[in-house]
């Protein structure tokens, strides 16, 4: 298999509102990309069409025949569902048409500009301006998201109910409001962030001791900790989720 995967910042008026975009191509042999829970809805075009990607809560494969192409952007956690129209919840672990999201019509426009647009860069650009275009029409992004997804992942996370104490909710109140913006509850989402945590810091390089110096600097109670999580929200060890 060949492949050919680029990720980019976004445009800076949209960086409050992505994380970044990204192209792929299969050039040869098919593959089977493997998903991982990141907290994050992509918008993704692929094989001619338009889907969304809602928050996973586990891994998954997806076949990719040879000669697939692919453009995508990636929301902030929490940003999507403003844009989107539904509460995270309603596309947790689906891959839904967007046409269901924004209506048959606009969606079907936005594919047609797509698959006259050639290559990935312009593609990406594309996508981007339709989000442009629906921003004047859109609530405001819920802001316990950036308080929230900022605690959990900082060098030392906060316990999720004194997140709660310190951004002033309750702990009803703050998992009802992370189902609605993250498709799941604020100690999923945790671990979730943590998960990516320990995949940046690895593939960084940053830590000398191995997956038990990993291990701890990702926030884990120990290498075992590390180890169980990873097969259960990503399906696999961890040096081979490194690999």
């Amino acid at each position: 298999m060949t492949s050919r995967y680029r990720e980019l910042a976004p445009d800076p008026d949209l960086t409050g509102h992505l994380q970044c975009v990204w192209t792929s191509v299969i050039e040869r042999a098919p593959a089977t990309a493997h998903v991982l829970p990141d907290a994050c809805i992509d918008i993704i075009w692929f094989a001619g069409r338009l889907v969304v990607a809602g928050p996973d809560t586990g891994s998954r494969l997806v076949p990719m025949p040879p000669g697939t192409s692919i453009a995508a952007v990636r929301f902030r956690p929490g940003a999507a569902p403003a844009l989107l129209g539904v509460p995270a919840t309603a596309i947790r672990d689906e891959t839904v048409p967007l046409a269901e999201l924004w209506g048959v019509g606009p969606a079907n426009r936005l594919a047609d500009e797509l698959a006259a647009t050639s290559g990935g860069a312009a593609r990406v650009g594309t996508l981007q301006a339709a989000i442009r275009r629906r921003l004047p029409a859109t609530p405001p992004v819920d802001p316990l998201t950036g308080p929230l997804v900022s605690g959990l992942s900082a060098a030392r996370p906060r316990p999720v109910a004194g997140l709660a104490d310190a951004i002033g909710l309750s702990e009803r109140q703050l998992h009802r409001r992370c189902l609605a913006a993250f498709g799941y509850g604020p100690k999923t989402l945790d671990r979730v962030l943590r998960l990516q945590r320990f995949l940046a810091l690895g593939r960084a390089g940053r830590t000398p001791d191995g997956l038990a110096g990993l291990a701890t600097a990702a926030g884990y109670a120990d290498q075992a900790h590390l180890t169980h999580e990873c097969r259960r929200l990503a399906g696999d060890t961890p040096a081979a989720l490194l690999r």
